[in-house]
């Protein structure tokens, strides 16, 4: 099947599985991933499945004379509670792919991504209420196409924080240490990123901004990373167990995509 179909199989999968009652009395509030660069510190109860979906996502890049755009078709990211505070997740693209114009030539480079496992480990309040913390570690297999994958195995480590500043704000923040590829493929080196935002619940409605700094190492040169990022998210009255998300980041420096896009869906069952 291909990319494009699998999504909207995906999706009407979601939409139609939502429609069906289900108890959800003595369950944790329903807390995606989704949107947004960093990571919350909830962690799904135990036996419970979760599938996040990022339909379509888009990144533009203008550098000196040349631009680059990037796109993810189909960002899967499956989640499963193991115990009352503790839950895996697997993470894969199916397809991306960057385009690259300059002196008037461009050059495309698609395929599918790498594969992710992650663990999340809650310290404090695994249902994201008060003050909640949690540790997320985290690897990623090269099962990617060169020049779309990193070209090695990778890994790291998220310290995921959140606290309530009103009865309807939330502060997050995710500091994250990693050990990535060189660019030249022949050694890793550290890379760290910060990501510290604020949400809103308007009903229905999550509204949320963030800023979002990186520093990666690489021995070929320093790159510097930032972004404000407006995000949405919406649960459709009725549908507790159902959220579609909408971003909007913005870059910050030359070494960021100038703006990101991305649509998505999560579901819990």
């Amino acid at each position: 099947m291909r990319p494009t179909l699998k999504v909207l199989a995906l999706g009407a999968a979601c939409v139609a599985g939502s429609a069906q009652a289900q108890d959800r009395e003595g369950l944790r509030d329903f807390c995606p991933d989704r949107p947004g660069k960093g990571s919350p510190s909830c962690v799904l109860d135990a036996g419970v499945f979760q599938v996040e979906l990022g339909a379509v996502e888009a990144s533009f890049q203008r550098a000196g004379p040349g631009s680059s755009e990037t796109y993810a078709i189909g960002d899967l990211a499956l989640r499963l509670g193991l115990t009352p505070t503790l839950e895996g997740q697997i993470a894969w693209t199916p397809y991306a792919e960057t385009r690259s114009h300059a002196g008037g030539a461009t050059s495309r480079t698609s395929g599918v991504g790498d594969l992710t496992f992650v663990l999340r480990k809650s310290l404090r309040n695994p249902d994201g209420s008060g003050v909640s913390v949690a540790l997320q570690p985290f690897v990623s297999a090269p099962t990617g196409k060169r020049g779309v994958g990193a070209g090695g195995w990778q890994g790291g480590l998220i310290a995921s924080i959140s606290a309530p500043l009103t009865q309807e704000v939330a502060l997050g923040l995710a500091p994250e240490v990693d050990i990535v590829r060189d660019a030249d493929g022949r050694g890793t080196h550290l890379a760290w990123s910060l990501a510290a935002g604020v949400s809103r619940q308007l009903g229905p409605v999550t509204l949320g901004a963030e800023l979002w700094g990186a520093i990666d190492d690489d021995p070929a040169g320093e790159l510097r990373q930032a972004s404000v990022d407006l995000t949405l998210a919406w649960t459709p009255p009725g549908y507790e167990d159902l959220q579609f998300d909408f971003g909007v980041y913005g870059g910050l420096t030359a070494d960021t995509p100038d703006l990101e896009v991305s649509v998505g869906a999560s579901r819990r069952f």
